[in-house]
């Protein structure tokens, strides 16, 4: 079975939902409980595809700005990032403009980057879906509205990142052509290791 692994970050302001959004992809859960994350926690995911297996290295970053400058180490060698903000918090949506002013600051090759606006199920909207549309077409980024309550749109962040990310990495750019054919329809995925880099926070948020 041919394989292909791709790392992905996801960065953005603790409690927009970054580690909701994973466990949602991974495990197809929700939780209100989630605790904060310090440091990283990695997941690696596999997805399969007829004959051909996808393997994601999905590390979740902490969203405090007391570990930007750790965050930023697990950025290395990433194919991918997901950028988060919360449709209802105006702040959080500015802060994700200097996550990804610092991705492409210290990006050795172009990283593909998909910016998402989190928590749709929420009715308080502050960040309207063309104000993160146009930001998303003037940086050149992927865009896409979630709920990771629901399980609206989480699918196919990933899904879509794992077709563009050959795009702008010579080393993969051959494996492009093996998943053009990956849709929502035509895969199953499976939870293959978890591992949490740096033991968790107590504090109950959604991260």
């Amino acid at each position: 079975m041919e394989s292909q692994t791709f790392k992905v970050i996801l960065l953005g302001d603790s409690s927009v939902g970054k580690s909701s959004i994973v466990i949602n992809f991974c495990e197809d859960t929700f939780s209100t409980s989630i605790e904060s994350t310090i440091g990283a926690a990695y997941i690696l995911k596999t997805i399969n595809n007829g004959n051909k297996e996808i393997k994601l290295q999905i590390w979740d970053t902490a969203g405090q700005e007391r570990y930007n400058s750790l965050t930023l180490l697990y950025f290395r060698s990433s194919q991918g990032a997901i950028v988060v903000y919360d449709i209802t918090d105006k702040t959080t949506f500015e802060r994700a403009k200097l996550w990804i002013r610092e991705i492409r600051e210290k990006e050795e090759q172009k990283t593909t980057i998909a910016l998402v606006g989190n928590k749709t199920d929420l009715k308080e909207r502050l960040v309207s879906t063309e104000k993160g549309s146009k930001y998303a077409k003037e940086e050149d980024l992927l865009f896409f509205e979630t709920s990771a309550k629901t399980g609206e749109g989480i699918s196919k962040i990933f899904l879509d990142l794992i077709k563009e990310m050959p795009k702008n990495n010579v080393d993969l750019q051959k494996s492009n052509e093996n998943y053009k054919e990956l849709e929502n329809e035509n895969y199953s995925m499976k939870n293959v290791d978890k591992e949490f880099v740096v033991k968790k926070n107590k504090n109950n948020s959604c991260c």
